[in-house]
């Protein structure tokens, strides 16, 4: 039994993860008028080229409708294009738009300097000793929630 909450890995890592996030979101509000779920979109599809919605709810582990208000978003704000989705007619595939991929090149020197701060009280074996937990531990969630 948990006798003190602040010793559970999960508050830890939910607290962790929430102060990271909300850092991150007045960073690229204030900075670039993103909120935190158009940014993960921005990354994924910066990173991979492009993607359908159903695999950036995969990717990012948002919800369909958060990032269906993130993609409709960036749509209207001209940073993501679509095209048709030849393998199944009733999805598209998004990408960044030139002015998207601008903002993109733009955001990632400020995420990396970003990174650098907070883990600034980590050396670099703590944060690859860090990164390797997380990775496991992710895993370990993944693999109890498929059975």
């Amino acid at each position: 039994m948990v006798t003190n909450l602040d010793d559970f890995i999960p508050y830890q890592l939910s607290t962790a993860s929430n102060a990271v996030s909300d850092l991150i979101a007045r960073e690229y509000k204030s900075r670039f008028g993103l909120k935190i779920p158009e940014w993960r979109v921005m990354a994924v599809l910066g990173n991979r080229g492009n993607a359908t919605q159903r695999q950036l709810v995969e990717a990012t582990l948002m919800d369909k409708v958060t990032v269906n208000r993130a993609v409709k978003t960036l749509v209207d704000r001209a940073l993501l294009g679509r095209s048709p989705n030849s393998a199944d007619g009733r999805s598209h595939h998004l990408m960044l738009s030139d002015t998207g991929r601008d903002l993109y090149d733009q955001i990632m020197p400020a995420a990396e300097t970003m990174e650098k701060k907070i883990m600034s009280v980590l050396s670099d074996g703590e944060q690859k000793q860090l990164s390797a937990f997380l990775g496991k531990i992710k895993q370990s969630a993944d693999d109890i929630a498929s059975g």
